[in-house]
This record gives C-alpha cells, sequence and structure tokens, in this order.
C-alpha cells in the first residue's frame, strides 16, 4: 500500500511504560549470574512475566523451571522478581546451592511487613489474586493460618474476624488502584482499627502506569497493551483502559495484533506492562505503519528515576 492509500493513524504512547527498576534489576541479576559463573544459571519460575524476556535469557544461558527439585547440584540458582516463600531458599541452603534473590525490593518489603504484624499478634488480610506468584511468595513468609486473601470486595464483606481488633492488611504490589481502593474502603468500614501499610503497597510503577492509561484513555478509540496473559500488572492496565470507557486489548507481540480491532478507528493508546521491555512497542508502532500512516505522540504523566541495587555477591561483575 502506497503511503498516499494509507489512512492516518493518531497513536498516544503512554508514558511512564514498560520496564520498571525491579524487572531491570531481575534480568540484571540473570545476565550478570551467566557472566560470572557461566551456563547454565537456572531460574526458578519465569524471571518477569515476559515470553520475549524469557526467550531472550534462555538464549544466553539461563534455564527455567519450576521446582528446586528440576535444579541439579553445583549449579547457581536465581529467585524470580516475584519473591518465594521462605521454604525456597531455606531448601536450597539445605542442598548446598548458591542462590540469588531476584525478588523485587518493593515485594520483599510487603515481606518484611508481613512478618511483623504477625510478630505484632495481628491476622493479615491480604488484597491480592489467588494462585499468583507473589501471593504465594508473601503467604510463605509467615505460619499458615496467619493471613487470609481477599480478593473481591464481597470477600471484604463476608470475611469473619476471630479477633476484630487485632487485624491488618497489606496488598499485592501489581493490582488495579481503583479496586484496592474500594476493597480497603470496606474493610475500614468493617474494622475501623484495622492496621494499614506504612506506605501503599502497590508499587509506584502499577500506579503510575495506569494513571498513565488514564490519561490517553478517554482521547482514543482503543488502547493496546503489551503485557503477558500471566501478567498481573498488564492485565490490570486492560482494566483501566474499559473502565474508562475504552476498549483495551493484551498483546504480546505485534503479531498479536488483530487488524479488525482497528476498523473505524483513527486514534489508538499503546502501553506495556512493566514486564515488557521498549523494542517490543517499537515493533508493533512499526507493525501499525505497515497500514496506517502514523502520528506518534508520547503522553508522559510522570518521569521515574528509581532504580534499585544489585545483590552483593554480583557486584564484582
Amino acid at each position: 500500500m502506497t503511503d498516499a492509500a494509507k489512512p492516518p493513524l493518531d497513536l498516544l504512547i503512554a508514558a511512564p511504560r514498560g520496564f520498571c527498576a525491579g524487572v531491570d534489576r531481575a534480568i540484571q541479576i540473570v545476565e550478570l549470574a551467566i557472566e560470572r559463573y557461566g551456563a547454565p544459571v537456572y531460574v526458578r519460575h519465569e524471571i518477569v512475566h515476559n515470553k520475549f524476556v524469557v526467550d531472550s535469557l534462555k538464549a544466553k544461558g539461563a534455564v527455567f523451571v519450576e521446582t528446586l527439585d528440576d535444579v541439579p547440584d553445583g549449579v547457581p540458582v536465581v529467585f524470580s522478581a516475584h519473591g518465594v516463600p521462605k521454604a525456597v531458599p531455606a531448601k536450597a541452603a539445605s542442598r548446598g546451592l548458591s542462590y540469588l534473590d531476584a525478588t523485587c525490593p518493593l515485594v520483599s518489603k510487603v515481606h518484611r511487613q508481613a512478618e511483623r504484624l504477625v510478630a505484632a499478634g495481628r491476622h493479615i488480610l491480604f488484597v491480592g489474586h489467588a494462585g499468583h506468584p507473589e501471593v504465594i511468595g508473601t503467604f510463605g513468609q509467615v505460619p499458615q493460618g496467619h493471613m487470609t486473601l481477599i480478593e473481591t470486595e464481597a470477600d471484604a464483606e463476608s470475611f469473619v474476624a476471630a479477633d476484630p481488633d487485632n487485624l491488618a492488611f497489606l496488598t499485592q504490589t501489581t493490582l488495579s488502584v481503583d479496586d484496592t481502593a474500594a476493597i480497603m474502603a470496606v474493610l475500614q468500614r468493617r474494622f475501623p482499627s484495622i492496621v494499614a501499610p506504612k506506605a501503599d503497597d502497590i508499587c509506584y510503577a502499577t500506579s503510575n502506569r495506569q494513571a498513565a492509561v488514564k490519561a490517553i484513555a478517554a482521547q482514543v478509540q482503543l488502547v493496546l497493551v503489551i503485557g503477558a496473559p500471566n501478567s498481573s500488572n498488564s492485565l490490570r492496565l486492560v482494566e483501566v483502559a474499559e473502565r474508562e470507557g475504552t476498549p483495551g486489548k493484551l498483546v504480546q507481540r505485534a503479531d498479536d495484533l488483530d487488524w479488525a480491532w482497528l476498523d473505524g478507528v483513527g486514534a489508538v493508546g499503546i502501553t506495556a506492562g512493566a514486564s515488557a521491555p521498549e523494542v517490543l512497542v517499537r515493533e508493533l508502532v512499526d507493525k501499525l505503519a505497515t497500514r496506517f500512516t502514523v502520528t506518534e505522540r508520547e503522553v508522559e504523566t510522570t518521569r521515574e528515576s528509581i532504580a534499585f541495587k544489585l545483590p552483593r555477591e554480583l557486584w564484582a561483575a
């Protein structure tokens, strides 16, 4: 199709988008571990929820497994950015495995809060999604029975407290800001003395990416979110667009784009979940440019400058 024959398409690209500091750090940890120890380096669970990133690291010598039983003796193992139950590093240590913990520092902060609250005699209501690795990891920081999962407002309404005056709540870091606020409001109405986190548990990157989608959703007819179907923060970005009244579609790669979505559409918003690299954004823009005369505009709602330190064992590398 000649450029003259291509219909116009306005692209509003959300900023911030894509990699957050925790994901950046986790990927660096795997790359530096391969550099320092040589391949293969084993990684328990996907380091981050993005197939492109995982495949790139596999090509460099990373081997991804779901349990430590799949890790042979004498090789280093990395724990994913989502965090792991305490039993996992304990088992690694008992086997004499050297391990590197790539848990996002903001997730680790929630783990420490959970330990302190249980030590203070409080029962924790944890707002999150059942089965998500971050939830499994956080539950694994405290003895069984000291934490209850709350997924919805209905769960918050129906929870029966054995000791209503000794409750606290924490949240998964990758939740919808709006949904979580509604659940917290129910808990605080039902249990006025419930202890809230000192700082918001939902991480800065999740909040920022959701705010950026809100800023563009009203100006476009479709929001495309680059991310994996098992990425909590990416799925929440689709929901944020939908809540603003704009259709949202999740795509892992540009090839997932369905041209039928763009019938009658003159303006499209693009963002990327915290595990999706910028190269995938450019790939999607290039794909759209094959059929449209694209005009690109970045809409920046805030600027991020956070960086997290690498584990001490990798400083030399």
